[in-house]
């Protein structure tokens, strides 16, 4: 872990519920901040999460190995666990509350820190910028929520242009976006206006209610066949769902 000064804040509480086969994060409120299958702890178990690796989609087929994922944003530790664990990814996760790190490793089997694995307590809109991280990311999930899931605490036009600088050239960013208000309009446009609005891609909202945005660091309109091809490829892998990802995933500008 390395930890960086901060400002100090008050963080909200952390601790767990389970519920049947799964055990839920909390950050001192009901909201489930991230999940985990007891039995399966490096399977992804929320749909929306699942959706978060879409950009595999755009990876050149049989270039999956050896990349760098990066969360902004550590929640249960799901999409680190799956890119470290599944795909043997180099993962680096951001993550501003000790407590939610010391929760991840406690309650949902995070592996220890090693040569693949690094975790920064630190505030995700500063250590983006730093030079380490520039042009090396081939997925950024970026799922920041406060205690009240009321609406991402980053969200400026400055701060995804900063999120379209750490990517490599086939890199994607994925953004879960809660509901369909006026926030999530917002939202879009402002990565519409960092990364351009050709390069935004939108799924659905669950049933829950989150809708998960993907933007490219270089536009592309892959045709349908490819991406379909490419799904079954990531769906033998790595059991995802992603030929039903392809369903109710399109381009925000046809």
């Amino acid at each position: 872990m390395t930890a960086k000064k901060i400002k100090a804040i008050e963080l909200p509480e952390v601790n767990f519920s389970e519920s049947g086969e799964s055990r839920y994060l909390h950050l001192g409120t009901p909201w489930i901040q991230g999940a985990m299958k007891i039995n399966a702890p490096f399977e992804l178990d929320l749909e929306y999460i699942q959706r978060m690796m879409v950009g595999l989609l755009f990876l050149k087929s049989g270039s999956v190995a050896g990349r760098h994922a990066m969360q902004l944003g550590l929640g249960a530790a799901s999409l680190t666990k799956f890119c470290y664990k599944k795909l043997r990814w180099t993962c680096t996760a951001i993550e501003l509350n000790p407590g939610v790190l010391h929760a991840c490793r406690g309650w949902f089997k995070l592996p220890e820190e090693g040569p693949r694995m690094r975790v920064i307590i630190s505030d995700a809109a500063e250590e983006i910028q730093s030079d380490e991280w520039q042009g090396t990311v081939d997925i950024l999930h970026v799922d920041l929520y406060d205690h009240e899931a009321a609406a991402p605490v980053l969200d400026s036009v400055e701060f995804y242009k900063n999120c379209r600088a750490l990517l490599a050239d086939e890199g994607t960013m994925t953004v879960n976006l809660f509901g369909r208000s006026a926030s999530y309009a917002q939202s879009v446009a402002k990565m519409a206006e960092a990364f351009g609005e050709d390069a935004l891609w939108a799924f659905k909202p669950t049933r829950e209610g989150n809708t998960v945005v993907m933007a490219q660091r270089q536009a592309s309109r892959p045709k349908r066949e490819a991406l379909a091809a490419q799904a079954e490829v990531i769906e033998n892998r790595f059991g995802l769902p992603a030929t039903k990802w392809l369903r109710a995933f399109n381009p925000l500008v046809k």
